[in-house]
């Protein structure tokens, strides 16, 4: 760890500010890692980061937490890409289509915990490990090899992102995972952890989790629903974590629509995972989709295609992929 601490600092060194750029519509584990790096930056060089994302935070859980660290992320303004300045990617990598950066740009810096991407390679310092279960785990490293204790704020952030993407460390939790979960345990803020946990919802999630159950088909072990117009697009993959919890599924296919994309969120329980290579053949060349283990997603540009039936041909396919007969479908509400 203190070589990459070393390559990370010497890769952003003189410059007198770095843009981090987390995924679109960033979840905990995102979020996290982003203020984790700006601040080690901000120790170590004195560097003032700036973090931008494109999308929306939208998850009610996702809000709390931005409130809770003082709104420390931007909305990703055009300008922001055309400063020539390091930019780090955090919780994505190039080309994976979650992201504002353009092909024509190199990344400076990639910390991801996703499988490697060929365009990752351009990247002056890339770490991308993904043995691990979150990013945050990456970042809770680099903090103890640059002898950082992170506040009780910041600790609490980094916690939630392990606990979010590994569901509390049962869902392919690296051995580093939870050395790292274990480290910042004493540090965290419980009373603000339960409170971003059970931060409270609007009346139109109920109204989507109303249509996720109505439009829920079950086959065998697996679930597709469709939940048409979304507000937000993280919501197919909250829809996707609710429906996972329904006894003997190993697989859920969420789907629904956001401005003029097609969102699709694919979870498992199957020990081998596979989440990431059933996005990647559903959505084909059709869109970008990207993960592993046992939490994908994707995108597809509608173009003026009807959504219902794409969303029609891509649950067949994912069907077709899982070797589950449509003809055993049955609704999960009467």
């Amino acid at each position: 760890m203190q070589q990459r601490l070393g390559r990370l600092l010497e890769a952003v060194r003189g410059a007198s500010s770095t843009l981090i750029l987390p995924h679109n519509d960033p979840d905990p584990d995102a979020i996290a890692s982003a203020v984790a790096l700006h601040h080690l930056l901000a120790e170590k060089l004195g560097m003032e980061s700036q973090i931008a994302y494109k999308g929306m935070i939208g998850r009610a859980e996702n809000k709390a937490l931005v409130r809770y660290l003082n709104h420390p992320l931007l909305q990703l303004r055009g300008a922001d890409l055309q400063e020539q300045r390091p930019i780090a990617l955090v919780d994505t990598q190039p080309g994976a289509g979650n992201n504002a950066l353009s092909p024509s740009r190199v990344a400076t810096v990639v910390l991801d915990h996703h499988p490697l991407r060929d365009e990752t390679t351009t990247a002056n310092f890339a770490d991308v490990r993904p043995e691990l279960g979150s990013t945050a785990t990456m970042l809770t490293e680099y903090l103890r090899a640059a002898e950082i204790e992170p506040s009780s704020r910041l600790a609490t952030a980094l916690f939630y992102g392990i606990k979010a993407d590994t569901m509390g460390l049962v869902r392919r939790a690296s051995p580093a995972d939870v050395a790292a979960y274990i480290y910042l345990q004493p540090l965290v803020d419980i009373e603000a952890l339960a409170e971003i946990e059970r931060a409270q919802v609007s009346i139109e999630y109920f109204r989507r989790m109303d249509a996720a159950l109505h439009a829920a088909h079950v086959y065998d072990n697996v679930i597709l629903s469709y939940i048409g117009a979304m507000q937000r697009p993280d919501l197919a993959a909250e829809m996707a974590d609710l429906l996972m919890r329904l006894k003997g599924v190993q697989w859920v296919i969420c789907m629904g629509v956001h401005k003029s994309e097609l969102i699709l969120a694919v979870r498992t329980t199957y020990r081998r995972g596979g989440a990431g290579q059933l996005v990647q053949a559903i959505v084909g060349d059709e869109g970008t989709a990207g993960g592993h283990g046992n939490m994908a997603g994707g995108q597809i540009p509608l173009r003026g295609a009807d959504p219902e039936q794409l969303a029609q041909v891509l649950g067949g396919r994912a069907l077709h992929q899982l070797n589950a007969a449509e003809s055993t479908g049955k609704p999960l509400m009467d």
